[in-house]
């Protein structure tokens, strides 16, 4: 098994020579005509590796469904769309989910959750009590090991999903609004979690989130998508340092410049609402 914390963070020039996942004039059509919405319409997107990428847009941009497509869970309708060089045609353990929903097994314990994927791995008993002792020691779950996923609060939870992610050590993370059930206190505690962790494996984040604030305050980028059909808006390099202050001016003006994008975007959405033509 890997080293579970290899490298720090690859630097701007390291990452920029590195495309780990690109899309090239992807498109995504749910169903068919008359009925057939496009979800995704001529995504063009490089992300390199050790990158954060935060997806950004009110519901209905299709966040949610090119975070999917890159996990292969729901391939393109059209276009291409490769990891490290290889399309995508199926999930595959170079790239690792954590659900808004935790997704944990309730009738294991915290180890037993971390440890599920090691085992199916076939690696060791040594190997998988070392790799989730060193984990659970790192997210603060080594004195919940043995309670089961019921007896947590959510924050805990989340801890534990992300910890059965990083125990498979996959090169890229996608998450999807991991955060958004949280209240504000424990969805900070978990952002400055993430950042840490980011920072000390150096793998690549792609991060699905509705929030503005929670976007900026942990992407490198930030890219915006338009009110379906979903296009790129925006791409934008924060350049703020790590770790970034909420109440500073230079936080806020970039907060305010993302607000004005994605509100536009935001009152498509409101209207369509309004007149019935929304998706679950």
């Amino acid at each position: 098994m890997s080293n579970m914390f290899p490298s720090p963070t690859p630097s701007q020039d390291e990452t920029t020579r590195l495309p780990q996942v690109r899309a090239v004039g992807v498109n995504k059509i749910f169903g068919r005509e008359p009925g057939a919405v496009t979800a995704l319409k001529d995504i063009d997107l490089e992300i390199a590796a050790g990158e954060f990428v935060c997806l950004l847009g009110p519901s209905g941009c299709g966040k949610s469904t090119l975070l999917n497509a890159i996990a292969g869970f729901a391939l393109p309708t059209s276009g291409t769309l490769e990891v490290c060089g290889k399309p995508i045609t199926a999930p595959g353990p170079d790239r690792g989910m954590v659900f808004q929903e935790y997704a944990l097994f309730p009738w294991m314990t915290v180890e037993q959750n971390v440890a599920f994927g090691l085992e199916i791995r076939g690696l060791s008993k040594v190997q998988i009590a070392e790799a989730v002792d060193r984990l659970l020691e790192t997210l603060g779950l080594r004195e919940f090991r043995r309670r089961y996923p019921k007896d947590l609060s959510g924050g805990m939870r989340q801890r534990v999903a992300i910890a059965r992610v990083l125990a498979l050590d996959p090169p890229i993370m996608l998450m999807d609004e991991p955060f958004g059930a949280l209240d504000a206190l424990t969805r900070r505690s978990l952002q400055d979690e993430l950042l840490r962790l980011w920072q000390a494996v150096g793998k690549t984040i792609v991060f699905v989130t509705h929030s503005i604030e929670e976007a900026v305050y942990l992407g490198s980028r930030v890219v915006i998508l338009t009110y379906r059909p979903g296009t790129i808006k925006r791409d934008i390099r924060i350049e703020l340092p790590y770790p970034r202050d909420s109440n500073s001016a230079a936080f806020n003006e970039i907060k305010k410049e993302l607000a004005q994008m994605v509100h536009a975007e935001h009152d498509r959405f409101a209207l369509d609402e309004r007149q019935g033509l929304t998706l679950d």
